[in-house]
């Protein structure tokens, strides 16, 4: 379970959970926290689930936090059953047993089962056998298949930037959670998001394609989404995308969520933003291997607060 892939119930159980910790509550704010939990069943479900996961088992979760950072998280909310078997397996196998069960259930984990990723904050450039180069940005994970007829990249999660050596007998493909982006001699960036994949040619041409055989050709500058039923191409500028190589984070009009999304892999924890702010549009360049400072500057510059509850949480909210 990634952060941006919390039920919206779990994060409002966890914006209760901060706002009923930070002092002491008085009864206005306790009233309107019973009215939420009791609104849905939902909303009840996930309080008692957080209660549970931050309950006996957090000194646990602490220690496994300081031997695998950016871990702990990912247990706070996932069902009963599989936490205990978590917690099973840190208590005891160690933190390889942890690291199992995580490889099967979260994110993180997964990248125990790629055959290459890069870890929060961290970037890496791959030479392929074919020459190729791939370059992986900070919380990315693929696997690697070529064979006599082809050339596979699988993008587990996160983003890439291929160069794609000339082999005219086997043709260089991408293939994410969409669909395909196949190189026609080419250099170009794949990058997975939550219900699609963004992809922006940055030389010469790559041709999508759907699994319902729907396909469509993208030429140098040109950018598009592959959705579950159809591509949409992007009309705006699109290639400063690619500036992570640089460390940078180009942002030309785009909402908040957005930017917090391309820096979530460069900070441990979760990071929370309110449905209110949001939609806040932003324009700048960000340094990513200094994501606090550039939450620095978004506070300094939007109508946010910021505030941080340790290392694993952190809530953007509109300013007072």
């Amino acid at each position: 379970m990634s952060p941006a892939s919390l039920p919206r119930a779990g994060q409002e159980a966890i914006d209760w959970m901060v706002r009923l910790r930070a002092g002491n509550p008085d009864a206005q704010l306790q009233a309107r926290f019973e009215t939420w939990r009791s609104s849905d069943p939902a909303h009840a479900a996930a309080w008692t689930q957080l209660q549970q996961g931050l309950g006996g088992p957090f000194e646990t979760l602490r220690s496994f936090e300081r031997r695998a950072p950016g871990q702990a998280r990912e247990v706070l909310l996932q069902p009963m059953a599989s936490r205990r078997d978590v917690l099973r397996g840190v208590l005891g196998l160690g933190l390889f047993g942890g690291g199992l069960w995580l490889a099967t259930r979260s994110q993180p984990g997964q990248a125990l089962l790629a055959d290459l990723h890069t870890a929060t904050g961290e970037r890496r450039v791959y030479r392929l056998a074919d020459g190729s180069q791939l370059s992986l940005n900070a919380g990315s994970a693929v696997d690697i298949d070529f064979s006599a007829g082809q050339r596979l990249v699988r993008l587990r999660y996160g983003e890439l930037v291929v160069q794609v050596a000339a082999d005219p007998q086997r043709p260089f493909v991408v293939r994410s959670a969409q669909g395909e982006s196949r190189a026609l001699g080419t250099r170009f960036l794949v990058r997975q998001e939550d219900q699609a994949t963004r992809v922006v040619v940055l030389e010469h041409a790559v041709r999508l394609s759907l699994p319902s055989g729907v396909s469509h050709d993208l030429q140098e500058g040109q950018a598009a989404l592959l959705q579950a039923r159809r591509i949409v191409p992007l009309s705006g500028p699109e290639t400063q995308r690619a500036d992570w190589l640089q460390g940078r984070l180009s942002v030309l009009d785009e909402p908040l969520a957005a930017v917090i999304d391309a820096l979530r892999p460069y900070r441990h924890g979760l990071i929370r933003v309110a449905p209110a702010v949001r939609p806040l549009r932003v324009q700048g360049v960000y340094p990513l291997d200094d994501p606090e400072r550039a939450l620095t500057a978004l506070a300094e510059t939007l109508p946010i607060r910021i505030s941080h509850y340790g290392p694993w949480l952190t809530l953007i909210d509109a300013a007072d």
